[in-house]
């Protein structure tokens, strides 16, 4: 075979795996269905965590954006991992303590309120589609850049894989399963990297470090500075950015309810710990490629105008592999492991949304006598519902992946963030506070998309993907203001928050 035959070969073979799995790992009891799954261990915890957080996003929308924008991409980088020291420090114990299985049902019993679960279940949906549709276009583009095929035929097709998968496995993220994907994620982007690396003449046991001396020669060879601060963006711009992708992460849905997976509060720390390192492994690589990508460019004499840059940055890393000639099978190996990272996050997200349609509408609202089987039906024709929303959606997105999947962390940093954080730490926090403050970061979120047309300033203090680092202080403050002028809440919780929460240490 020729190295485009075997590109598609190992693809086609990762995709035959997924319904290998999906028929071994076929779940049918709601319980599981959208949840966490088993417990394996604090390392295996944190390697089923990085898992579920490797996405398209961090395969390919993050050497894309790097590529584009240079040190101010670093932003996306530091504010990923950032957000897990947060969650380390601020919720992990508490949330395992506290235990409720998702972001919605904690609102719920948190804030005793009915209404305040159904936003929370509304703002958790919306979180799970524009995260989604990053991860679509993600394989939509892996199907059209391997098979090639139009960008809408490779969506169209991705989306029906998935849902395949879905309807044929049930409940994804099996843990155990989940180390293996991480495994197989972190080889395909690793390996090929050091190749690349050894084939340019630099550092490869290390790449992650020894592209270093590839930004001195770009530098020095092509003018071309990766390493200037801010050169893209302002200072503010990249503050915003990094405030709001750290409260973002500590605030997503699908993440927080991956504490509820561990027996004990020292066990939900230790995973995050491992996590964050396992993260950190990809996160140390994508910029890497951004850098030989821009490098090999220069060396060809092929320098992209803006436009077309940004028409490339998604695929940047399978456009590296390519013209830095690694061979056909590493190619399809690197693809491949983007496609598992979006096709298994896609896959998760729609089951995180489809848990709160089953769990926190349908069962906990509706009907609450609905069998178990019922609740199965609901949550799988959720997820279909969802799937096909989010595919109309990808079929011409708004942005490049990792600037779409920024505005699902800013909606979480200025809703889901805010509402954990006092309602962990602030016992006086009642429910009109927790209404109050997410509507309000509902605002703070599509301010600049609705008015920042007519008033072009708010555009520039809550940027559509960077607006929580005033949203989250300005919703915590009204959360603040409207629960002191309001009611307090039962004794009761305060009890359980000092006792159960807060009063002993794991």
């Amino acid at each position: 075979m020729n190295d485009s035959s075997w590109s598609i070969f190992v693809v086609l073979l990762v995709l035959a795996s997924f319904i290998v799995v999906g028929l071994r790992q076929k779940s049918r009891e709601s319980q599981e269905y959208g949840f966490g799954g088993r417990y394996t261990g604090r390392i295996g915890g944190g390697a089923a965590i990085a898992s579920n957080w490797m996405s398209a996003a961090s395969l390919m929308g993050l050497a894309g954006i790097i590529y584009l924008q240079g040190y101010q991409g670093l932003a996306y980088v530091i504010g990923w991992t950032g957000g897990y020291v947060l969650l380390l420090v601020l919720l992990a114990s508490q949330i395992r303590r506290f235990g409720k299985f998702t972001a919605p049902e904690f609102v719920g019993e948190r804030y005793g309120s009915q209404a305040a679960r159904a936003i929370a279940a509304a703002i958790s949906i919306a979180i799970s589609i524009i995260y989604c549709v990053a991860q679509f276009k993600g394989i939509g583009l892996i199907f059209s850049f391997m098979f090639g095929i139009e960008y809408q035929q490779g969506v169209t097709y991705g989306a029906l894989a998935v849902v395949s998968y879905l309807v044929i496995s049930g409940m994804l993220g099996v843990p155990r399963n989940q180390q293996l994907q991480y495994l197989v994620i972190s080889v395909s982007f690793i390996v090929p990297l050091m190749w690349l690396a050894r084939k340019l003449g630099y550092f490869w046991l290390l790449p992650q470090f020894g592209y270093g001396r590839a930004l001195t020669d770009l530098s020095r060879q092509f003018s071309i500075d990766f390493t200037l601060p801010f050169a893209g963006g302002s200072l503010f711009q990249w503050c915003a950015l990094c405030f709001t992708l750290m409260v973002g992460t500590a605030g997503l849905p699908h993440v927080l309810s991956r504490f509820y997976t561990v027996p004990n509060v020292r066990d939900a720390r230790w995973s995050v710990v491992w996590g964050l390192f396992f993260i950190a492994l990809i996160y140390w690589s994508a910029p890497a490629f951004s850098v030989f990508g821009r490098l090999l460019e220069a060396k060809s004499g092929l320098i992209p105008d803006p436009a077309s840059a940004r028409a490339a940055a998604d695929v940047i890393v399978l456009k590296t592999a390519l013209q830095g000639g690694l061979p056909g099978w590493l190619v399809g190996v690197l693809a491949a492991g983007a496609l598992s990272a979006a096709f298994f996050t896609v896959a998760g997200l729609l089951m995180t949304g489809a848990a709160s349609i089953s769990h926190d509408i349908y069962y906990s609202m509706v009907n609450p006598r609905a069998s178990e089987s019922a609740r199965m039906k609901v949550a799988k024709g959720g997820t279909l519902v969802l799937a096909a929303i989010v595919l109309l959606l990808a079929l011409d997105p708004p942005g490049l992946i990792a600037e779409i999947t920024a505005v699902a962390f800013a909606l979480a940093g200025n809703t889901i963030f805010p509402l954990f954080l006092l309602g962990i730490w602030w016992g006086r926090a009642n429910r009109y506070g927790a209404i109050a403050g997410m509507l309000t970061g509902i605002v703070c979120t599509a301010l600049a998309p609705l008015c920042g047309g007519v008033f072009p300033e708010l555009a520039l203090l809550f940027p559509v993907t960077s607006s929580a680092l005033l949203g989250a202080p300005l919703v915590i403050a009204v959360m603040i203001a409207v629960s002191l002028l309001t009611p307090a809440p039962p004794e009761e919780m305060g009890r359980f928050l000092e006792k159960e929460v807060h009063g002993h240490l794991d």
